[in-house]
């Protein structure tokens, strides 16, 4: 047969005696033990509130876009002309990138 006792709860309190309470049990505690349960509370707390700040998203920063202005009265000769200068500007920095991934690769012998 299973019995189950209930747990006896103490009478509601003031907040004048639970201060009371709490003050007599801190005076009766040594001075040191103060210092490392302030140390115990803190470090927690630092834990937490760093989480929390670094939590918070950043602002976006504002973005600017530089866009180019062209004639409407360019023939298509002269836009696959650009095209053609533009993609070789693009090819170029992409082998000069390609190479530096490639010197990174010998100096760290991958």
């Amino acid at each position: 047969m299973l019995i189950y006792q209930t747990m006896a709860f103490p009478r509601p309190s003031s907040p004048a005696t639970a201060w009371r309470d709490l003050r007599a049990f801190l005076g009766q505690q040594e001075r040191h033990k103060f210092l490392f349960a302030l140390i115990a509370i803190a470090m927690p707390a630092l834990i937490v509130a760093g989480f929390y700040v670094d939590s918070r998203p950043d602002k976006p920063k504002a973005q600017i876009i530089y866009v180019q202005s062209w004639p409407a009265t360019r023939s298509d000769d002269e836009i696959k002309k650009q095209q053609k200068i533009d993609q070789a500007k693009k090819n170029e920095a992409m082998a000069q990138r390609r190479r530096q991934y490639q010197k990174l690769e010998k100096q760290l012998g991958i």
